[in-house]
């Protein structure tokens, strides 16, 4: 094995990047820790690591997670220090948000810094992240009475890049309205490598109920895309009649023969649109608006969701500024809007990109990183 996968939390979104890693790129070895009790695995993992990692002159990358002191474990194993070192930011120390009742713990920002020093290459899964990272450096080291070092993010600047946090999308087509099926299309998760559908599993919700997506905070860890199980029951892939769209070329063959017939206008329907004509479109917007807070919303709107989000954060990299509001009386104002007319929401087509986070597009990025440079001497 030439690739070392380190992960010290070993659960949510932390797992889900290294199992992927692991299943999708050859010579991998993966070493972790339970998600638990985080901050002791932020304390001491570099001590368990050391103690479990069988040395082997086959290493070549070591690969981890910013949760892991990665100063502290090559410190710990000289044998590491030569390796290809990749140090991953899901979320950094520096900004991540503490209790109002409880201080910033200096020590973890601090590990994280001293990491960055020695990694060869430091990764963040989005430009919010990294900027936000780098430029707090200066302000985080003021907190030393005295002796503060200098120029630290000049030093870390040039190993940092963003390399988005990539998905695996499900295959949602058996319960999407047809009329927004063509998106899937577009996104490179929908075809897949070699495998034509290789997706994850998800709960599931009715074919034509769908949801706004909200948000207080920029927290990753995926919990569920909603469903009508609160009082109808959520339905199963398997449960699905087996004459709804199953292929691509059903796909385009449908939406384009019928995407005629679907009004696109937010003020009312049309008079010619035969999704609000019909008994079952007139049905359909009467429906209650479902709000769920996804968490996960690189899956959500994939899955048919309207994003709406805080114009703060990492959401104005990810979305486009229509999701997108400034103080909560934009909230109350959209939110009104949406469930007074929530078939704005069912017939709305998101305007914005998904591609970009599939693993399909990202797989021979994350491929180039964990491997080792040209004349490399190792």
């Amino acid at each position: 094995m030439s690739i070392l996968l380190i992960e010290a939390f070993y659960g949510g979104s932390h797992k889900q990047l290294v199992d992927l890693l692991q299943e999708d790129i050859e010579d991998c070895v993966l070493f972790t820790l339970p998600a638990k009790k985080w901050h002791w695995r932020a304390r001491t993992a570099a001590l368990y690591f050391m103690q479990t990692i069988p040395a082997s002159a086959n290493y070549r990358i070591l690969f981890a997670s910013s949760v892991l002191n990665l100063t502290e474990l090559i410190a710990l194993r000289p044998d590491f220090g030569k390796l290809k070192k990749v140090f991953y930011f899901h979320e950094n120390q520096l900004i991540y948000p503490v209790q109002k009742c409880q201080e910033r713990d200096f020590q973890y920002g601090y590990n994280q810094i001293l990491s960055c020093l020695v990694a060869d290459i430091v990764v963040f899964n989005s430009a919010y992240n990294m900027e936000s990272f780098l430029t707090s450096i200066g302000k985080f080291m003021k907190l030393m009475p005295d002796h503060r070092p200098k120029c630290l993010e000049e030093s870390i600047r040039p190993k940092c890049q963003v390399l988005y946090f990539p998905v695996k999308f499900p295959d949602v087509r058996r319960f999407m309205p047809e009329h927004k099926l063509a998106l899937l299309e577009h996104t490179p998760g929908a075809k897949g490598n070699g495998n034509p559908y290789p997706f994850m599993s998800l709960p599931f919700q009715e074919k034509d109920d769908k949801t706004v997506g909200l948000t207080k905070n920029n927290n990753s860890d995926m919990r569920s895309v909603h469903c009508k199980g609160q009082t109808e029951g959520c339905t199963s892939l398997q449960d699905r009649p087996h004459n709804l769209i199953t292929t691509p070329r059903e796909v385009n063959k449908t939406t384009s023969s019928k995407s005629t017939s679907h009004c696109q206008r937010e003020d009312g329907p049309c008079e010619a649109c035969n999704l609000c004509r019909t008994p079952e479109g007139l049905e359909d917007q009467k429906k209650p608006l479902h709000i769920v807070w996804p968490h996960r919303w690189i899956e959500a709107v994939y899955c048919g969701c309207y994003p709406l989000c805080p114009k703060a954060l990492v959401y104005p990299e990810i979305f486009p500024a229509e999701y997108l509001y400034s103080t909560p009386e934009q909230l109350f104002k959209r939110l009104l809007k949406f469930c007074k007319r929530p078939d704005i929401i069912r017939k709305h087509l998101y305007k914005g990109k998904m591609a970009q986070f599939s693993w399909a597009a990202l797989r021979g990025k994350f491929r180039s990183l964990l491997t080792t440079e040209p004349k490399e001497d190792l």
